[in-house]
């Protein structure tokens, strides 16, 4: 493997997971070696702490009794049962100076000369270091007997010290399949962890490539991971969406354009052929302003929509009169509508007042109005209400139209859609777009009922 592969892989983070949980798992374990071995030098020295008192005891109460003597005959007796584990026993007289040691030569390689030296009144523990190893002889002092001598009894710690040599030996034995079982497992567990990133890279470069479909597989564990991939197949499905509705509202943009710049045309290109008549040239002028501002519609209407569908779209708000905006309009669509020999039914509540932007709250009715009076046969009834209910406003414009098929339902909020019932009346097809983001600019909701045959109800519901 090249120099420059090892350097990456060390910098990937599955790497760097894997190598805090080795680390972790190995240092826990290596700590918990110490903290038992320091636990257990602990016990086998209070344990020989507590053999060397009760031995003292035993020795003074057996010097104090038989002298010299008794402690001969207690040695002997010692000697086959303490084989391995001998005890130190020595004399002193009131000075300190040596009287007695018994079995020296079991001690030789302790300098038991330093036994001798300081304060003669003195009694508890000394410790003596070995000359040939890193043991030590730990001896306790008792108190002075009724014969005017000093007892002390000690052990040495080669024993303790085997064990916990013995100890280290079994954790070095055990730290190496420990170590290898940490970073078996910390890969093992990064790799696994880390599925679902590597899944979405995955999904990126075959975006990047050109593959729009693609998902990020889903592990359904219900984690954070598998959360963010469902997440991510969200987003990418909505920007899938999004394109396509943007390719589409290209081609309707462009086909919605082409028709009234086409006519702006052929007027100026007729005007220019019979330049000397004055009058074509005034109908030639008109007909071009009001191409223009059919285009100038088109376009401002679609920036309009476009900052309400990215939540942009700014308003307003302060305490309106609802009843005096919804009169307004109704009584202006009035007009519209007796000219198709529609009429329209409305029923207000009086009082309703709520914090909206007068303006464009009276586009969005407006739009809705418009279309219900447009799409409602001569003779039939347009039906409004307003109302209070609980904390907030509910408005409902009912047309008695043909209907909107199921399959358009979920379709007619986007922008420039027309159905196919729609297609033969004037308009853009940005109206509902515009509606649904002003209302939810307000923080409000619209919903539309509708069945074939029998007309449209589109609600309006306003935080009161």
């Amino acid at each position: 493997m090249s120099l420059k592969r090892l350097r990456n892989i060390t910098r990937t983070l599955g790497f760097r997971v894997g190598a805090w949980y080795s680390a972790i798992f190995i240092g826990s374990s290596a700590l918990l070696f110490i903290l038992a071995y320091l636990f257990l030098g602990a016990t086998l020295r209070a344990q020989d702490y507590e053999e060397i008192q009760l031995e003292l005891r035993e020795v003074q109460t057996l010097y104090d009794i038989g002298g010299v003597t008794a402690l001969n005959r207690y040695v002997d007796q010692l000697g086959g049962e303490r084989r391995s584990r001998p005890l130190f026993i020595r004399v002193a007289d009131r000075a300190n100076r040596t009287r007695h040691i018994f079995s020296r030569e079991s001690w030789e390689d302790f300098n038991l000369d330093l036994l001798s030296g300081g304060c003669g009144d003195c009694q508890g523990w000394q410790t003596l270091s070995c000359r040939k190893g890193t043991y030590v002889l730990d001896v306790l002092s008792g108190p002075l007997t009724p014969r005017g001598n000093r007892v002390q009894v000690g052990m040495s710690s080669q024993r303790r010290q085997e064990i916990l040599s013995q100890f280290r030996r079994i954790f070095l034995v055990v730290m190496v399949p420990l170590f290898a079982l940490g970073l078996g497992g910390g890969l093992f567990l990064s790799r696994r962890t880390l599925r679902p990133i590597r899944g979405i890279i995955k999904t990126v470069r075959s975006i990047d490539a050109g593959t729009m479909e693609a998902r990020v597989k889903r592990t359904h564990t219900g984690d954070e991971l598998d959360e963010l991939a469902g997440l991510f197949n969200t987003m990418l499905d909505s920007i899938h969406g999004l394109i396509i509705r943007m390719e589409n509202s290209l081609d309707d943009v462009a086909h919605d354009l082409r028709t009234p710049m086409t006519r702006l045309r052929n007027v100026s290109e007729m005007a220019l052929r019979e330049g000397d008549d004055p009058d074509l040239l005034r109908q030639a002028l008109e007909k071009g302003i009001e191409e223009s501002d059919r285009i100038l519609s088109l376009l401002t209407t679609l920036m309009d929509v476009s900052e309400a569908e990215t939540g942009m779209l700014r308003i307003t708000p302060y305490e309106t009169d609802l009843t005096e905006l919804i009169e307004t309009i109704v009584e202006m669509y009035r007009f519209v509508a007796e000219e198709k020999e529609v009429r329209i039914d409305a029923t207000i509540e009086q009082g309703l007042v709520a914090s909206v932007d007068p303006h464009r709250l009276s586009q969005a009715l407006a739009n809705i109005l418009d279309n219900a009076v447009k799409f409602t046969p001569e003779g039939k009834t347009v039906h409004i209400t307003a109302s209070r209910e609980h904390t907030s406003v509910c408005i409902g414009i009912r047309d008695a139209g043909p209907g909107i098929p199921p399959e358009d339902i979920p379709r007619i909020w986007d922008r420039l859609f027309r159905g196919d019932r729609s297609r033969s009346e004037k308009g853009l097809g940005l109206g509902l777009s515009l509606v649904r983001g002003i209302v939810a600019a307000h923080h409000g909701e619209i919903h539309v009922e509708s069945r074939e045959g029998e007309g449209a109800l589109f609600t309006v519901v306003l935080p009161g």
